[in-house]
């Protein structure tokens, strides 16, 4: 998908839509680790995954960036490592230089005012101020994959963040998991609507009879009865 295309898609929609698009689509719902955060609140980033894994050494994010294309984002494999920084303010004003779209780090930064003052969204674990403590051999495929938290990422993937943190979506199938999200926006604003109009939530959902249909049919969930009646609250 064209990268502004995306980013147009995705000014509307929030990380957590995107999530329950994944979790109707019964597609893995794959979100970096709760605490990875914006540097700046409401820093928000949709892109190409630009992965790098780091051993020690910016080289490995110039390296990155020769390989990125605009939009993309730098999304940084540090191990989850909270005993030093990898990524600070020169690797960012390299990667807006660059075209990036952003910066997503399983791992620490440092010189967060200046991040903060070069306005590119960078999301990570925190911050430290001391930089890399070691230097590692570079692995095979440092320039191919990612570690994020549990899940491995790629240039097959597509990377969102939000005040929410941060997901990550295949680009084969993203086009049909964007409409999802949509659809399930558009219904979430039209139940927010009628809640502030004085029709409850229950009322909407019909929970009554979900309750009675539950002693019929104990086996019935919630998430059936919202899909039969086109509600849209866990997904």
């Amino acid at each position: 998908m064209d990268p502004k295309e995306l980013r147009r898609r995705f000014a509307t929609l929030t990380t957590a839509h995107l999530a329950d698009a994944c979790i109707r689509a019964r597609v893995p719902v794959r979100c970096a680790p709760a605490s990875t955060l914006a540097v700046a609140p409401g820093g928000r980033l949709a892109g190409r995954v630009a992965p790098a894994q780091h051993v020690g050494s910016v080289d490995i994010f110039l390296e990155a960036f020769e390989k990125a294309a605009p939009g993309d984002v730098l999304v940084v494999d540090n191990g989850g490592r909270l005993d030093e920084s990898c990524v600070g303010d020169l690797v960012v004003l390299e990667a807006r230089t660059a075209g990036l779209e952003g910066v997503v780090i399983w791992g620490l930064h440092r010189d967060t005012a200046d991040i903060r003052a070069i306005g590119l969204p960078v999301f990570s674990l925190g911050s430290i101020p001391t930089g890399p403590l070691r230097l590692g051999e570079r692995p095979e495929g440092a320039l191919e994959s990612a570690v994020v938290g549990a899940w491995t990422v790629s240039r097959d993937d597509l990377v969102f963040g939000d005040d929410d943190g941060v997901i990550f979506l295949p680009s084969d199938g993203a086009e049909d998991l964007l409409t999802l999200a949509e659809g399930i926006r558009d219904t979430e604003r039209r139940q927010a609507e009628r809640i502030r109009e004085g029709v409850s939530l229950r009322e909407q959902v019909r929970f009554g009879a979900y309750l009675a249909q539950r002693e019929q049919t104990p086996s019935l969930t919630f998430r059936d009865h919202l899909r039969a009646v086109g509600g849209a609250i866990e997904e």
